[in-house]
């Protein structure tokens, strides 16, 4: 994995593995490298565990963390590792009981993120950072406040207003596509995409131009899953993965490992592309701001493509370059 402190760490969070904090087979899993292409894991406290096994999740989760800690794996080798709490008093909790693990902990996920606990979530994100290690937070917006369009814009104002003033502890910016379609009674087959749920698209939309711009904002849960690469819920998954990213997202939930791998691949640049983002970020003339392609096949623009060229750049690095627009993934 990536130095925690590199600049880069927002966009290597890449395809976000959740599992139920009560799996008490997840640390050996993990201290043994067993998922391939696996970049981050989210320990869910929320939704994934019913209110009577809360306790026990918490106690299994801490014993997760004692076994990855005593196997004494440097922390830049483990995949960023997340806790999803409940509330703002379950994450005061949990941080208090995670503490001596806080070496390997990147952060905290904060479930229905919006103004009735975004400024109570943040002080306690902040108090947390009053040490030497950074935690950092990842808001899933995802409640009924964000989807009503009567109350949409102003939410999604304020909430950006109050992220910008903690931005160095914000990682990503992530969205809930299955609580979002649950308010309306939607659920989309292996077949369709979330964009083919118009109501759900436009709220994404909407947070992607309010949040793009300042953060990585990661794509929702692809819920289907199986083990062949050519069955339809990898064909769907793709199909995602590809309008996730020409709209702006970057990196994705993932809910079983064998999904990781075509989130990694689709994180992947193309040489072409490479080549032309190197050549931006370190354009030289000054007198022309335009030019052709590496591949001489477009216009290359440095004052319109900067931003994009960083972004490139960015996960090349972090993921690799495919070998041509051709090469086929899985």
């Amino acid at each position: 994995m990536i130095d925690i402190n590199n600049k880069a760490l927002p966009f290597s969070v890449g395809g976000l593995l959740y599992t139920p904090a009560i799996n008490n087979g997840i640390a050996e899993k993990i201290i043994e490298n067993e998922y391939e292409c696996l970049t981050s894991m989210a320990f869910c406290l929320e939704d994934a565990i019913m209110e009577s096994a809360l306790e026990q999740a918490e106690c299994t989760l801490l014993e997760t963390f004692r076994k990855i800690y005593e196997a004494k794996i440097n922390p830049v080798d483990l995949p960023l590792l997340f806790i999803r709490v409940r509330s703002p008093e379950h994450l005061i909790k949990l941080s208090k009981k995670t503490a001596p693990f806080s070496d390997i902990i990147t952060g905290y996920i904060l479930p229905k993120f919006d103004m009735s606990n975004a400024c109570e979530y943040l002080e306690i994100i902040s108090n947390i950072n009053s040490g030497n290690k950074r935690i950092y937070a990842m808001p899933i917006l995802e409640s009924p406040p964000i989807a009503d369009k009567t109350t949409r814009i102003s939410e999604l104002t304020q909430i950006k207003n109050l992220l910008m003033q903690t931005k160095e502890n914000i990682l990503n910016v992530r969205v809930g596509g299955n609580d979002f379609c649950n308010l309306y009674g939607l659920r989309r087959s292996s077949s369709q995409t979330i964009y083919d749920i118009g109501v759900v698209r436009d709220i994404f939309t909407d947070i992607i131009n309010f949040f793009a711009g300042e953060f990585v904002v990661s794509a929702p849960v692809w819920e289907y899953f199986g083990t062949n690469f050519n069955d339809k819920w990898a064909k769907g998954l793709k199909a995602e993965l590809s309008l996730d990213k020409v709209n702006g997202f970057i990196g994705k939930t993932a809910v079983h490992p064998s999904q990781l791998p075509l989130i990694y691949n689709n994180l992947k640049v193309s040489a072409e592309d490479y080549e032309d983002a190197v050549t931006i970020l370190n354009w030289k003339n000054d007198f022309i701001g335009v030019s052709k392609s590496e591949g001489r096949s477009r216009m290359n623009e440095v004052k319109c493509h900067e931003n994009w060229a960083y972004r490139i750049k960015t996960l090349g690095d972090i993921y690799g370059i495919k070998e041509s627009t051709n090469e086929k993934l899985i």
